[in-house]
């Protein structure tokens, strides 16, 4: 919306003036302000901060043009505009890896919960991006769960912004039609540079996840793996996912003695990143409306090899 507001005379008729040395105006009459006055008498509930705000934003216009400083002369024929503010930016510490109308993908920290529990229901990835995608769009914006990272594993999260895309992305998931690769730090070296996990997981009753040779109650969970690097304290592990069971991959580590450096809960000795040394770092599927689409996630510092 356009708005005019006042304007004084600056210096004596037929003086050149000059405003801060570095704007001269050459005529025998000039009427005019400071932008940042202009401003002041266009919004008055304004406070200085947040004009100071609206320019480094490029939210000002004059005469169409974005002016990025207060102290630009201007006349009182000037359009003077105040533009939309910018959408707010992906909430910390997520980092917005893709968004389109039906996923949205991000980077999530270590220590952050994926989903609500019992114990936290408000910091968490889901509460976070779902109060984001609602302050940009309608009241009716909404955001689906469609899999969850362990709250000390870090990496790849998809979520969905449709019911259609939610089950189409479930169904995947349950079809074993994800890519999923994730990256760990491992105590000690495996015998063998690559191979599979093939066990049976179970939860007991503190909620640990565990192998267990009762094929009636485990749940069969299989897990490729690659040694990507040797070091004299352990290994650098890639780790594919065929199945997806919660604590899969940390169970099954330990259960070969090279548990993920950093959980204790699985006998760890060593925690060199002060977190787990775990990162999903691809993810890839089949998009909702066609295609392929692949994401990749460098490990953060710490991890050795390609990390960011």
């Amino acid at each position: 919306m356009l708005r005019s507001g006042p304007a004084r005379r600056i210096g004596n008729p037929g003086v050149p003036f000059w405003v801060k040395g570095r704007y001269r105006a050459n005529c025998w009459y000039c009427w005019a302000v400071q932008l940042d006055e202009r401003l002041k008498a266009l919004y008055p509930d304004a406070s200085r901060r947040g004009l100071k705000q609206w320019l480094a934003t490029s939210r000002v216009r004059v005469n169409g043009a974005v002016v990025r400083r207060g102290d630009v002369p201007v006349r009182a024929d000037d359009r003077v505009e105040l533009t939309a503010p910018p959408p707010p930016g992906c909430p910390r510490p997520l980092v917005l890896v893709h968004e389109d109308n039906d996923i949205l993908v991000v980077e999530k920290p270590s220590g952050l919960l994926s989903v609500a529990t019992e114990g936290e229901r408000m910091r968490t990835a889901y509460r976070l991006l779902r109060d984001w995608v609602a302050a940009r769009g309608s009241a009716s914006a909404r955001l689906f769960i469609v899999h969850r990272l362990d709250r000390e594993t870090s990496g790849l999260i998809v979520f969905a912004k449709t019911v259609a895309a939610k089950r189409a992305l479930q169904s995947q998931f349950a079809a074993r039609a994800v890519e999923r690769v994730y990256v760990a730090l491992v105590e000690g070296v495996p015998r063998t540079a690559e191979g599979t996990f093939t066990s049976r997981l179970i939860e007991d009753r503190s909620l640990r996840v565990r192998p267990t040779s009762d094929h009636r109650t485990g749940r069969q969970a299989i897990t490729r793996y690659r040694v990507l690097a040797r070091r004299r304290e352990g290994a650098l592990v890639e780790l594919r996912l065929v199945t997806g069971r919660r604590g899969q991959i940390r169970a099954q580590l330990a259960a070969a003695g090279h548990p993920i450096a950093g959980d204790r809960e699985n006998g760890a000795r060593t925690d060199p990143m002060r977190r787990l040394a775990l990162h999903a770092t691809r993810l890839g599927f089949a998009h909702p409306r066609g295609g392929r689409v692949v994401f990749e996630s460098l490990p953060p510092p710490g991890f050795g090899r390609e990390s960011a």
